[in-house]
């Protein structure tokens, strides 16, 4: 017998210990039969006040990573669900692959994560000349323009809003995510997309397509669109963009 809950899918969902925003936005998204098991990679609350402050960031993530991982692998998940982002963007287009290669043989579960799922929705919505925002600081936002631009897209602009720590990056508020979209906006891109799983911005992106008339990704919602596609889960979902509803 299957799952009574998830009895469509049951998926492994890894987040940093100091990530609040991406359990309650992939809840927000699942669809009947489909369910999010989260395992919390336990790291400090650090600061963030420079690139080296970051840098240990990744560090301290990709060393606590595999008890993470090896912990939610008891309860028999169907998918590993990366709801990390910078970790996926980090030394470009290879090391992305690596780490994607490296989950798979770990866990012998098929494998979501940001930066895949990134490429994946630009190419469903048509967006190749992008403009990014971030709430990193500018190491962060070099490893992510390497990686979109070794994928094939064009990054115009981007902004970091250079967090103060990881807790902080879940107190950007959606005012000021709008005045970076607006900032970011211009006639020479296709489309925008966030990234940093800890903003909370899934329902404000697909309330700002309205208003900017182009695609606009929020990577919470790339992501889970990219674990429920790849399972086969076609269900169109309202309320967070154009990706869920219409792809």
């Amino acid at each position: 017998m299957s799952d009574s809950l998830g009895w469509r899918h049951k998926f492994a969902v890894l987040i940093p210990s100091t990530n609040t925003s991406v359990q309650p936005e992939f809840d927000a998204m699942r669809p009947p039969g489909v369910t999010n098991h989260i395992s919390r990679i336990r790291i400090p609350n650090i600061p963030l006040n420079n690139d080296a402050d970051f840098q240990r960031l990744i560090e301290l993530i990709a060393a606590a990573q595999d008890e993470a991982v090896d912990a939610v692998m008891s309860c028999e998940p169907d998918r590993l669900v990366l709801g990390i982002s910078a970790e996926t963007f980090w030394d470009g287009l290879a090391a992305s692959r690596a780490l994607k290669i490296q989950l798979h043989e770990r866990t012998g579960l098929p494998v979501s994560m940001g930066s895949e799922a990134c490429d994946a929705a630009f190419q469903a919505l048509g967006m190749k000349k992008i403009a990014v925002v971030t709430p990193y600081q500018p190491v962060g936002d070099r490893n992510v323009v390497r990686f979109f631009e070794e994928s094939g897209f064009e990054v115009r602009r981007i902004k970091g809003l250079c967090c103060e720590s990881p807790v902080k990056i879940a107190h950007v508020s959606e005012a000021q995510l709008r005045d970076a979209l607006m900032e970011l906006d211009g006639d020479d891109i296709d489309g925008l997309v966030q990234v940093g799983t800890n903003l909370a911005m899934a329902r404000l992106a697909g309330q700002a397509e309205t208003w900017l008339r182009k695609p606009v990704v929020a990577i919470n919602t790339a992501i889970y669109w990219n674990a429920l596609r790849s399972s086969a889960v076609t269900d169109r979902i309202s309320g967070f963009g154009s990706l869920l509803e219409r792809h």
